[in-house]
């Protein structure tokens, strides 16, 4: 049996494990069977090389990863390869900018009381950021799928561990291109110190900040849709 290791970056917030674990849950739920194991790349215990020694057969790395980034091009492969059986290993995609997930952010939007008819709001999707300015282009894709077939007056993409522009610089953009009101659409996994950060933000600015992907159904079918290609492709190889 292949097993699936999902592979998350690891957090000292506890908030961010935990939600790591609740998605290998919703996973093994859709697919009864299925090995099931949770990794870190960092900070958190178990790590990824030890998930992976001890597999006993085959090993999907499913990265639970939104930006195919540092730690999915870089940090994953080179754990891989330290393995002992790294021939046995194989890496799926990230999850990226999936139409299921967009769909989870935008139920999280909604779920502020916000209606896709306002022609008054605008929404700032806010993401981590990377040094890689094609991932970071891949996720500015975000913010124009999630306003389709709504009439939002403006949306729009900040980065959070980017200082230009800034968040508030990102908020009044939007108000420039007609907001009369802003709401923030987390583009982020988990709960967890950056996050708490953009929070923070919204509240000082007097903005309503959504709940991030969290556990949800579609994140874990997002996870599993990644295994399987990762199994295809070795079937086609």
């Amino acid at each position: 049996m292949t097993a699936l290791v999902l592979a998350a970056h690891g957090s000292s917030d506890v908030r961010s494990a935990a939600n790591a674990r609740a998605v290998a849950r919703q996973v093994a739920w859709l697919r009864p069977g299925l090995d099931v194991r949770v990794a870190f790349c960092e900070h958190n215990s178990p790590g990824l090389v030890e998930v992976l020694n001890g597999c006993p057969g085959e090993a999907v790395v499913t990265p639970l990863l939104l930006a195919d980034a540092y730690h999915a091009r870089v940090d994953i492969p080179g754990q891989i390869a330290s393995c002992v059986a790294s021939d046995r290993i194989r890496q799926a995609g990230v999850l990226g900018e999936d139409d299921r997930l967009i769909s989870v952010t935008r139920q999280r939007v909604i779920e502020l009381g916000i209606s896709p008819l306002d022609d008054s709001l605008g929404v700032l999707v806010v993401a981590i950021g990377s040094s890689n300015p094609a991932a970071n282009s891949r996720t500015a894709e975000v913010a124009p799928r999630l306003a389709a077939g709504s009439r939002w007056a403006a949306v729009g993409t900040a980065f959070a561990t980017h200082r230009e522009p800034s968040l508030a610089e990102s908020v009044q953009l939007l108000r420039h291109q007609g907001a009369a009101r802003v709401v923030i659409a987390p583009w982020f996994l988990a709960p967890g110190r950056i996050p708490d950060r953009v929070q923070r933000f919204a509240v000082d600015a007097g903005l309503a900040m959504a709940a991030p992907l969290g556990a949800h159904p579609l994140v874990a079918e997002t996870v599993l849709d990644r295994f399987d290609q990762a199994l295809a492709e070795r079937v086609a190889a």
